[in-house]
């Protein structure tokens, strides 16, 4: 059931959770529903969104395969807001794509967010809301901290990068519903990593919110342990 119970500045805002992947570098583990805590990593991605007050519905994307493992664990954690729990595509973009087009005309932003990022904090979509306001587009990001080098095919150095200018993008990313709407309708035939990455294809300015060293995506059996780390350091 959808209640409709939360705005933002008089605004709908609907929050995409995007947990379709395969797991390919887990060594035969599902990142979404290990657990973390006491709670699978899929729980903990949703709750800050389901908490949040200004988030009305949230729609997750989940491997083909795993769907009705996702419906059963809804149930049980009693989630209001999950309106949708829908198959995902090919490619992380595909699955995107998908779940934007369940959302109606009266949603006006949409925050995306990767399902194995569990460690999000309320702040973080506080935050990306407000910095969203000024383009229509936002996301969160880290300065990087280590020394970046460009590489050549063949494996040789080209060029050492002015790290001072560089930050490593996470999500949430937050986007106008029209804005994120037309970039991926413009973008069949495109692959990217990010969705901020079709916006800019616009030319429309993507504004950086402070993102966390502790928001770590999951993607190895050692980001596991760290997140596990991280959550525990947390005392949540």
């Amino acid at each position: 059931m959808h209640y409709n119970i939360a705005v933002y500045n008089g605004e709908k805002v609907a929050a995409i959770i995007a947990a379709a992947g395969r797991s390919e570098r887990m060594q035969g583990v599902d990142k979404i529903f290990t657990m973390l805590g006491n709670r699978p990593v899929l729980s903990r991605t949703v709750y800050p969104f389901e908490c949040h007050p200004f988030i009305d519905r949230i729609v997750v994307v989940i491997n083909p395969d795993r769907v009705t493992p996702a419906e059963k664990l809804a149930a049980n954690e009693k989630w209001r807001k999950v309106t949708d729990i829908i198959a995902g595509g090919e490619r992380r973009q595909d699955s995107v794509m998908k779940a934007i087009a369940r959302l109606e005309n009266d949603v006006k932003w949409v925050i995306i967010h990767d399902g194995a990022r569990p460690l999000v904090r309320l702040a973080q979509i506080d935050e990306g809301l407000d910095a969203a306001v000024e383009t229509g587009a936002a996301v969160c990001a880290v300065p990087v901290t280590d020394t970046i080098k460009q590489v050549s095919a063949a494996g040789f150095i080209e060029a050492t990068l002015d790290r001072e200018k560089l930050f490593a993008v996470q999500t949430p990313q937050v986007f106008r519903y029209e804005i994120i709407r037309r970039a991926y309708d413009s973008a069949a035939q495109m692959s990217v990593t990010d969705d901020a990455s079709l916006v800019e294809n616009l030319g429309i300015r993507v504004k950086l919110f402070p993102g966390s060293y502790a928001n770590i995506k999951i993607t190895t059996p050692e980001s596991l342990a760290t997140a596990e780390m991280l959550w525990r350091r947390s005392g949540d």
